[in-house]
C-alpha cells in the first residue's frame, strides 16, 4: 500500500470528486478528500466504510494557508502526491447585468484563486512523483453565455491550465482540463431545479478523470470535453 499512487482533491466530500475518489480507491490508489463541510467529508467517509486509503481534510480551497496545510497532511500520511485535483468550485447563477455581486468574490476566489493554489502548494511533490494536475473546467470555459460570471471564472481555468502546462512539463509533470458539459450534481441546489435535457452523471465525468490520469507515463492528456447527448452548446 506505500507505493500505491495518491491523490489530493478538493470539493471532494460530492459530485465529481466524491466519484473521482471513489473510482481512484477502487483502482487501488490513496486518496485525501478537502472541503469547506467537516460533516459531508464524516459521511462520505461513513458512506465508504472508513477506508484505509482515505483520508478527510476540512479546509477552504481559496485560502493558501489551508490548501497547503492539505498538502502537508496529505504528504504525512501517505508520504508522496501524484495527482492533485482542483475540483472545489460553484456558480451563483446570475449575470452581470442583473445579478448580485455579494456572491461573485467567494465564487471567483474558489473557482479561479482556489486550483492556483493548490498548484503552487503541490507543484513540489508532483516534481518529485512526475505527477499529474487536474482542473475541473467547463463548457462554459469555452462556450460565451450571455452575462454568465460564473463562466467567467471557467475561461480563467481554462487558461490557467494552459498556462501551467507549457511551465511544468519541463518538470515531468501532466495538466488535464476536465470540461463537462451539464451533470447532475449539487451544483444546480442554488438554480433551484435541475436544466431540462438529459444530464451526464458525476460517475460518468469521473471515467474521464480517472483514464487521463491513469494514462502510460510519458502521456500527457491536455483537454477533455464531456457533455450529455442533445446539449447542443
Amino acid at each position: 500500500m506505500s507505493e500505491a499512487p495518491v491523490a489530493l482533491i478538493t470539493g471532494g466530500g460530492s459530485g465529481i470528486g466524491a466519484a473521482v475518489a471513489r473510482q481512484l480507491l477502487d483502482h487501488g490508489h490513496r486518496v485525501a478528500v478537502t472541503g469547506r463541510r467537516a460533516e459531508r467529508l464524516r459521511a462520505f467517509a461513513t458512506e465508504l466504510g472508513h477506508p484505509e486509503g482515505l483520508l478527510t481534510i476540512p479546509g477552504n480551497a481559496a485560502e493558501y494557508a489551508e490548501v497547503q496545510a492539505a498538502v502537508d497532511a496529505t504528504l504525512k500520511e501517505f508520504g508522496r502526491i501524484d495527482t492533485v485535483l482542483a475540483n472545489a468550485g460553484f456558480g451563483t447563477h446570475d449575470t452581470v447585468a442583473e445579478g448580485d455581486p455579494a456572491g461573485w468574490t467567494e465564487m471567483v476566489l474558489t473557482n479561479v484563486l482556489g486550483p492556483a493554489l493548490l498548484i503552487r502548494a503541490s507543484i513540489d511533490a508532483l516534481k518529485e512523483t512526475r505527477g499529474r494536475i487536474m482542473l475541473v473546467g467547463s463548457v462554459a470555459g469555452f462556450i460565451h453565455g450571455p452575462g454568465n460570471i460564473y463562466g467567467a471564472t471557467k475561461w480563467a481555468v481554462t487558461g490557467l491550465a494552459e498556462n501551467t502546462r507549457r511551465q511544468v512539463t519541463e518538470w515531468g509533470v501532466g495538466v488535464t482540463l476536465i470540461a463537462p458539459g451539464r451533470v447532475e450534481t449539487p451544483f444546480w441546489d442554488a438554480y433551484g431545479s435541475l436544466p431540462p435535457g438529459h444530464l451526464l452523471t458525476a460517475d460518468q465525468i469521473a471515467d474521464s478523470v480517472v483514464w487521463a490520469i491513469r494514462q502510460p507515463p510519458g502521456v500527457d492528456v491536455n483537454t477533455v470535453v464531456v457533455r450529455p447527448i442533445g446539449q447542443p452548446v
